[in-house]
């Protein structure tokens, strides 16, 4: 077990503690600054620590139970910097919408780019598994739909809203699709997402003693959630202080999740297993839609708080552009360097608009 995987959850249990005990704020000072700074080292080496015991134990306990912890873990982390900054102080009721947003263009894009870059360089061109990135997307264009399209087109209520009959049902169908899709991917049809030709080979689950990994992930996930609030604070003040628009908040939010699944994508492709790489990837795509728009969502009809869900035209259209040319990338089962620099500039673009609508 690596130093960090225990260093960071008590010393972000240990950090809150401080930080709450002498009343602490995040003031936008020098000292405030530096504190901010610790706070974000603090919560980026918690979120890679609880991964890590989430991918040891889910190793250890086989499937599909051990990608369904994994999901769990990562989804709770997500749920909680989003709801968090969602009733925060300033109030984001478009944070979730914006947040999932974010997750499809950085992983269909940014991470998906620099994935076939990379192995494009190096191996000129990699194969995968059509019949399973098909499956991703199959589904992964129906949640998108549902969640982030289809409620700029409904009547029972003004606006990019559900109604709460609407967004009940759809909380269950996109639960009751992502389930469908991991019993698909772990039990009946596991073969769609391995590609034997690949010259990667997992690594056996490293030893030591389950107990201590599930007590250490239990404390880091408790301690991600109590950092939330004071990380909610902290980007609250950041935006307003540089006049940064709202949606880059989302932006951060998703990086810092998806950031541990990154590194292990990039580093399945630089050894010619771009299938793993997209197994990692466009898997945290669909459980953040399957799993955290249903939580989140119950978490703002308990507090009677606003959702937010349709995109504006702008970004339906960089939404439709990024399907069809993830569809086009994925359908022939080979890629090369053109795909990775095509999706890489679309991921420029996405992120150019945020600062220049």
């Amino acid at each position: 077990m690596p130093r960090s995987a225990w260093i960071f959850p008590l010393l972000a249990v240990a950090f809150f503690a401080a930080v709450t005990g002498l009343s602490i704020a995040f003031t936008p000072n020098p000292a405030g600054l530096v504190l901010a700074l610790v706070l974000l080292v603090i919560l980026f080496g918690t979120v890679f620590a609880a991964v890590h015991h989430a991918e040891v134990i889910a190793q250890r306990i086989g499937e599909p139970f051990g990608t369904l912890l994994l999901t769990l873990a990562v989804t709770i982390i997500e749920v909680a910097l989003i709801a968090t900054i969602m009733l925060g102080d300033t109030s984001s009721p478009a944070l979730a919408r914006d947040t999932v947003f974010a997750v499809v263009m950085i992983v269909c894009n940014g991470l998906v780019g620099i994935c076939i870059l990379i192995g494009a360089y190096r191996f000129r061109e990699q194969e995968i598994q059509v019949s399973g990135t098909a499956s991703y997307f199959s589904v992964l264009v129906v949640l998108a739909t549902i969640t982030l399209v289809l409620p700029n087109y409904t009547l029972a209520t003004p606006g990019p809203v559900y109604s709460l009959p609407q967004l009940v049902f759809v909380s269950i169908v996109t639960i009751f699709l992502y389930a469908v899709f991991l019993y698909i991917q772990t039990i009946r049809h596991r073969d769609y997402f391995i590609f034997r030709g690949s010259s990667d080979h997992d690594a056996h689950a490293p030893g030591g003693t389950l107990a201590i990994n599930g007590v250490l992930l239990v404390v880091a996930l408790v301690a991600v959630v109590l950092l939330a609030k004071k990380f909610a604070v902290v980007i609250d003040a950041a935006i307003a202080a540089v006049g940064a628009p709202p949606a880059l908040a989302a932006v951060v939010v998703a990086l810092l999740v998806l950031l541990p699944e990154s590194v292990a994508a990039v580093d399945a492709a630089r050894r010619n297993n771009l299938q793993k790489s997209l197994n990692l990837a466009l898997g945290s795509s669909l459980a953040t839609i399957g799993l955290t728009v249903p939580a989140v969502a119950v978490v703002t009809i308990m507090l009677d708080k606003p959702m937010v869900l349709g995109l504006s035209p702008r970004d339906t259209v960089l939404l439709l552009m990024t399907i069809i040319l993830s569809i086009l990338t994925f359908g022939t089962g080979r890629t090369n360097i053109l795909f990775g620099v095509v999706h890489a500039l679309v991921f420029a673009l996405f992120m150019f608009m945020i600062f220049a609508p």
